[in-house]
């Protein structure tokens, strides 16, 4: 029901008037209100557009009709508020303790049931999903690494790493055991096959195309559960714990969902009182809950459908045209490079080719960078060769499409793009050194009676 009020002067049969509030629902409604407010004079009402008169009777039905819907609008969004507040604790709640079951029990010692597998190349990606979807297959394909597979459940019980040479880079595939429902309580070596794919760079959730897509969701649930976003960006909250001052909450934009109320309860739960707390995105109840924890990793996930063999051509159509998913068959081999290429361009790598002053460059080993493992830039590109090699330079000379001319003299923070090629100029000795009149000098005289007496002049 929609309500207008309007502020106008009319004439009434009864008593003097000061401001008539014409409410218009399905028709207008004029009530009077005497000067000195002690009476409310209800008469005939005529409306002056429709020349239709209302008798006492009709406004009072509709004024009280006004009245019962607008009360109980009102118990509804106090419902709803409360509901709200409730909600936000319990979620604070369930993610403190989520978090308290998850950390390692404190004092334990001795090596742990996991199979950790040691870091190799410039990526790592790793394969999850659920038992007999086509992981050790898709490994053994991509890396020729030989991965057991068979028909039935279980196949692989521990990591089975492999090798992709692609681009001249080398990115580290790892083949995990099929995860159930569950797993983020520990069902099925859950924890263990999350714990490696927090590390990986890139996830592939490999699924069957002919199953259902709540595979696809309970994927993702038991991922979330364990502090893995996927395909999220942190959110651009600002929280700072301090030690006196209360709580200082602001906002740089309209928030819908959180309020401060909300958010004073939210941070009491996990007993903080101190702090400051600056929104710059309309963000949820989860992303604050998000950034008070500080655990959660953030990673891009490209969801594999295999086995489109045994579907139709509309089906296939479908899941192709889903965002961040890629259709292949390991068993007819179809599309394989398209998921690399996929691959590849989530991963962001970076190869930067060196050139030695007055050669050719080197095109066969490049130096391969990535915006997730340090940066793209000049200095990154340095530290990744020597550290020393940041004090030593003077300056390098780019060609590329990060270069506006070639060869282009750049600093440091120069960003360096794909298949880029650099030099490094480094300072010269005396450049190092500086100015001084003794700095290249190690054996020049220190004090006057250092220095050698000469023998007397004869006269």
């Amino acid at each position: 029901m929609h309500l207008l009020f309007i502020s106008s002067s009319y004439q009434m049969r009864r008593g003097r008037l000061w401001k008539v509030c014409l409410p218009l629902l399905s028709f207008n409604l004029c009530c009077a209100k005497s000067v000195d407010g002690s009476r409310l004079y209800l008469s005939e009402v005529s409306d002056p557009l429709t020349r239709v008169t209302y008798n006492k009777e009709e406004i009072w039905e509709s004024l009280k009709r006004l009245r019962k819907s607008k009360l109980r609008w009102l118990v509804l969004r106090r419902i709803k508020l409360q509901e709200k507040y409730h909600l936000g604790q319990l979620k604070a709640k369930i993610a403190k303790l989520r978090t308290q079951l998850l950390e390692p029990p404190k004092g334990s010692s001795g090596a742990g049931d996991g199979f950790e597998v040691t870091k190799f190349g410039h990526g790592r990606v790793a394969l999850i999903g659920f038992p007999s979807v086509g992981k050790s297959t898709l490994l053994t394909m991509l890396t020729g690494t030989h991965s057991e597979s068979a028909s039935y459940e279980f196949t692989t019980l521990t990591c089975i790493p492999g090798i992709i040479h692609y681009n001249d880079a080398k990115i580290q595939m790892l083949d995990l055991p099929g995860i159930i429902e569950g797993a983020s309580e520990g069902k099925g070596r859950g924890r263990q096959v999350i714990a490696v794919a927090k590390s990986s760079d890139l996830v592939l959730m490999v699924l069957d195309a002919s199953k259902s897509e709540g595979h696809r969701q309970i994927l993702t649930r038991e991922l979330e559960a364990v502090g893995l976003r996927l395909n999220k960006r942190p959110p651009q909250i600002y929280f700072k714990k301090k030690k006196t001052g209360g709580i200082s909450f602001n906002s740089t934009c309209t928030l819908t969902h959180v309020d401060e109320k909300l958010c004073y309860q939210i941070l009491h739960e996990y007993k903080i009182h101190n702090a400051e707390v600056l929104f710059r995105e309309n963000a949820t109840v989860d992303d604050l809950i998000d950034v008070i924890e500080g655990n959660r990793k953030y990673m891009k996930c490209v969801y594999v459908y295999n086995k489109i063999d045994v579907i139709g051509i509309d089906d296939v159509d479908n899941l192709a045209r889903q965002p961040n998913s890629v259709v292949i068959s390991c068993n007819l081999k179809l599309n394989l490079d398209r998921l690399l290429a996929r691959m590849w361009e989530e991963m962001g790598l970076v190869r930067v080719y060196t050139k030695p002053q007055g050669q050719q460059p080197d095109f066969s080993e490049p130096v391969v960078l990535s915006t997730d493992r340090g940066g793209c830039t000049v200095e990154d590109f340095c530290n990744h060769i020597h550290r020393s090699l940041v004090k030593e330079l003077k300056y390098v000379l780019v060609w590329g499409t990060s270069a506006r001319h070639y060869p282009q003299h750049c600093g440091l923070q120069h960003h360096l793009q794909d298949e880029d090629v650099v030099q490094i100029v480094k300072k010269k000795e005396k450049e190092e050194g500086g100015r001084g009149r003794f700095k290249s000098h190690s054996n020049a005289p220190a004090r006057i009676s250092d220095r050698e007496k000469k023998a007397p002049l004869k006269t």
